[in-house]
């Protein structure tokens, strides 16, 4: 179980991560395609206060997930499951005894 809730929040992370560069880079391409008509600042301002409310929540969805990541940790940690580094950046979820793979699957 601990490893399915693991797995569901590093998706949401990354889901989160690109949702910011998706919007960034369309903050970006926004940008120059008003330079590149030649267009006035105010051309497409209200646009672009819009997508920078976006980028403010798309910032506060990852550091709530940031938060949620850690009180999961904690979690993990007060129910005794360990994590072990394999090299990646994520844990592999282990169960080394019978009573630690109870308490894995009972997570």
């Amino acid at each position: 179980m601990a490893k399915k809730v693991a797995a569901k929040l590093f998706a949401t992370e990354a889901a989160v991560d690109t949702a910011l560069v998706e919007a960034s880079e369309f903050m970006s391409e926004m940008l120059k395609a008003r330079q590149d008509v030649n267009a006035s600042l105010v051309f497409a301002d209200d646009c672009q206060v819009k997508l920078m409310e976006a980028l403010k929540a798309l910032s506060e969805a990852r550091t709530a997930m940031v938060a949620v990541h850690e009180e999961l940790n904690q979690a993990k940690l007060r129910l005794g499951i360990r994590t072990k580094m394999n090299g990646q950046d994520k844990p592999t979820f282990l169960a080394e005894t019978d009573s630690d793979r109870a308490v894995a699957e009972a997570v």
